[in-house]
């Protein structure tokens, strides 16, 4: 039986499902239950706030759970997998020898042969390389999915080196797929699945330049139209993008096919031009507007999410009000914000005037505030509006099921008789908005 949790980010959730369609074919049962499970596959993150501490926490319930497990007779394979794992798989051995194999995100493909390995020869392995190409031809093609969305990893790493994070140093450098074996892994889930939508997933996608087999460069935007050609997708998304990387070239693909989602996750940080050049963003906000600016320009249906961190080393009252005046200025739709959390290794963790966690804390529940305020805004600027929906899945109520938009709004409908499946876009009038959902009745479904 296999038990895998999962920590961080979309590329996470990718991963943690390549990591179970790897191990179903030798012999493994899915269980939400631990207590029922052979092997436990921690997936880490190690950009989230306290990925660590969490880590060694849930670790330390696990070594409990392991030694009963052995008194009984029994013997559990524990995994620790993903990003923490590369950062500090050292420190993961000696601070937990509960913990049988560290496996970093670009080797979890060799994870078969390690836990056959742990089984022979009862001793802790790591497996931390860095061969990109090597993981992606070994991984399986996922088709035993249920869900409507598919995920399609065409890039990893980043070369961007921003002070804070740690990708470069866990994801390694910029690898992007060739397009062929993009395209055979979507042909082969889209025959194989009811697929509608389909998300392009890379750690800095729009830096995307995978090469052919005929030695020519594609970026983004061209693997973005050979996609909208097919017509099985009904739409595309990508994700995460870097202002250095977005061009106009993309600006036209959302304007020229209307199957790419006018919907952008568009990562700002800091609305400080001097915390963004501490943090070595590479952009400033005069420059970040720029781009919101001309999306905009090309269509008023464009919309943004962003990313947010407060707190940063230096960050000053003023420069956390510039923040707050970027967000005022943009108006996102949606956005996620966290508090400033050192991790091991990167520039920023040794720099001095470290804000304390109290004034994080107070900066972080202001941003909220704001970007919460304009969610519910802008969610309320659609009622009585109709508005394209997915239908994704079955909602709580027998009587309902829950979609959404080109936006990523959550809609909840009532059911209509004939007609209508999962997977299928309906016109829905949205009559209620709130600041996470929507609910709406549904107009048509030719």
């Amino acid at each position: 039986m296999l038990y895998i949790k999962t920590y961080g980010c979309q590329m996470n959730v990718y991963d943690s499902g390549k990591i179970q369609d790897l191990l179903l074919p030798h012999g493994f049962i899915i269980t939400d239950t631990p207590s029922e499970s052979d092997v436990i596959v921690i997936n880490t993150c190690h950009i989230r706030e306290k990925a660590s501490e969490k880590l060694y926490a849930e670790l330390g319930r696990l070594a409990n759970f392991k030694r009963r497990k052995q008194q009984e007779g029994k013997d559990i394979i524990i995994v620790v997998a993903g990003c923490v794992a590369q950062a500090e798989g050292a420190e993961v051995v000696k601070r937990a020898p509960v913990v049988d194999i560290v496996v970093g995100p670009q080797s979890y493909h060799e994870l078969p042969t390690l836990i056959e390995r742990i089984r022979r020869e009862k001793k802790w392995l790591v497996e931390l390389s860095f061969e990109e190409s090597k993981k992606f031809d070994a991984l399986p093609i996922d088709i035993s999915s249920q869900s409507i969305s598919a995920f399609i990893s065409i890039q990893e790493g980043c070369d961007k080196f921003c002070h804070f994070c740690c990708v470069p140093y866990t994801r390694g450098a910029e690898y992007s797929r060739s397009p062929e074996k993009i395209m055979k892994e979507l042909s082969y889930i889209l025959d194989s699945r009811n697929v509608s939508e389909v998300t392009l997933l890379g750690q800095n996608v729009n830096a995307y330049h995978g090469v052919d087999e005929y030695g020519n460069l594609w970026t983004l935007g061209r693997l973005l139209e050979v996609l909208s050609q097919d017509e099985r997708i009904k739409r595309l998304r990508y994700t995460t993008s870097h202002p250095r990387d977005m061009n106009d070239e993309l600006l036209f693909m959302i304007h020229k096919h209307p199957k790419i989602m006018p919907f952008i996750h568009l990562p700002v940080q800091s609305g400080s031009d001097k915390i963004l050049k501490n943090m070595n963003r590479k952009h400033t906000t005069k420059e970040y507007l720029e781009i919101i600016e001309k999306f905009r320009a090309i269509s008023d249906k464009i919309q943004f999410s962003s990313d947010f961190i407060v707190g940063y080393p230096g960050e000053t009252e003023a420069d956390f009000s510039d923040t707050l005046q970027l967000v005022k200025t943009v108006e996102y739709a949606s956005a996620y914000s966290f508090k400033y959390s050192p991790r091991p290794g990167t520039p920023a963790s040794i720099m001095s005037e470290q804000i304390s966690e109290e004034v994080k804390q107070e900066r972080l529940a202001k941003l909220q505030e704001l970007l919460e305020v304009q969610k519910l805004h802008f969610n309320q600027e659609m009622l009585e509006q109709e508005m394209k929906v997915l239908l994704m899945k079955d909602g709580k109520k027998k009587s309902q099921w829950i979609g959404k938009t080109e936006y990523m709004q959550s809609v909840i409908v009532d059911k209509v008789p004939h007609g209508v499946e999962i997977g299928d876009i309906v016109t829905v009038k949205i009559t209620e908005a709130f600041t996470n959902s929507m609910k709406g009745e549904i107009r048509d479904f030719a």
